[in-house]
């Protein structure tokens, strides 16, 4: 027992003397650690705010069915106005097919006159339009937006339908954007690992170096290269712990003051991610900053372990 606390006491008095006669090279790995880990974080962060993104916008997807009125020229509309019967059987269709159809919502056309109106108010166009003019529709909520087409495959054409058409592919341009970013923010956050574990191993490398006449000492008398090691092996997760702690803050700051009190109160058309995202990209960057710093340290420091 006295023997493992004489080792313990030695190792960290170890790495304690090589933090104190090493501070710069000390403080340029705390610093590659806090930047590149901060990097990953945001990297990581963008990634939850597409996802963020994507999800609030599927929810407000919606297919609109429009109905025949006396004014449409369609072929499916040749029979005139969509009778009660055929409003009914579209109905029952669609009930038919819950629960990918969540809600169905139908709106007459004076329902319609006065979302038109509330939209156009300040436009001439309004004072032109009538509510015979604007056509009946039903509105469904899918509960898978991606399956759509089978809405729209099922009513296309349909006597009494003059036109069906869904917000999803109004947005598929955006949503090929968002998905774009989020790989685009998934890939940066890979190579920042790659470029943090280059940087870090660069900087115990220089470390081992400078310090390449007491290790060649203590080789000499009997060291075990473990026992070589460890005080590296600690320096490194020291860098990465501290690194670590100044990127959670950055993260934390972003999330309070650039998204709560500035974006957000910008822009009111979309949601932001929470704080369980800052905590877990925060989780993410202190895993992910110890792990590179043990596998780092372990083989930057194998060439001056060479016997």
């Amino acid at each position: 027992m006295s023997s493992l606390t004489n080792r313990t006491k030695f190792v960290f008095g170890e790495v304690w003397q090589g933090i104190s006669r090493s501070i710069t090279l000390t403080i340029a790995l705390i610093a590659t650690f806090a930047i590149s880990l901060s990097l990953l974080g945001v990297s990581l962060l963008v990634g939850s705010q597409v996802s963020e993104m994507k999800d609030y916008w599927f929810d407000k997807v919606e297919v609109s069915i429009f109905l025949c009125t006396s004014g449409s020229d369609t072929p499916s509309c040749v029979g005139g106005p969509a009778t009660p019967e055929q409003k009914t059987a579209i109905r029952n269709d669609l009930e038919a097919m819950q629960p990918l159809v969540a809600e169905i919502f139908f709106e007459s056309q004076q329902d319609a006159y006065d979302r038109f109106i509330e939209r156009f108010k300040a436009s001439p166009i309004s004072a032109n339009v009538t509510p015979d003019q604007l056509p009946e529709s039903f509105r469904i909520k899918l509960s898978n937006p991606e399956e759509f087409t089978a809405v729209v495959n099922k009513f296309l054409s349909r006597p009494g339908i003059e036109a069906v058409r869904d917000q999803r592919a109004t947005l598929s341009k955006l949503f090929s954007v968002l998905n774009g970013l989020r790989a685009l923010a998934f890939g940066f956050a890979l190579a920042m690992l790659v470029v943090t574990a280059l940087l870090v191993g660069n900087t115990i490398r220089v470390t081992a170096f400078a310090r390449r006449r007491e290790i060649g000492i203590m080789r000499l008398v009997g060291a075990s290269k473990m026992a070589l090691r460890m005080p590296f092996l600690l320096e490194a997760i020291f860098g990465a712990f501290i690194g670590g702690i100044f990127a959670t803050g950055v993260l934390s700051l972003i999330k309070g003051y650039l998204i709560d009190q500035i974006i957000a109160n910008s822009f009111s058309f979309t949601s932001f991610f929470g704080w369980q995202a800052v905590v877990t990209a925060s989780l993410i960057c202190l895993v992910s900053g110890t792990v590179l710093a043990l596998v780092t340290a372990w083989f930057g420091i194998a060439k001056h372990l060479k016997i």
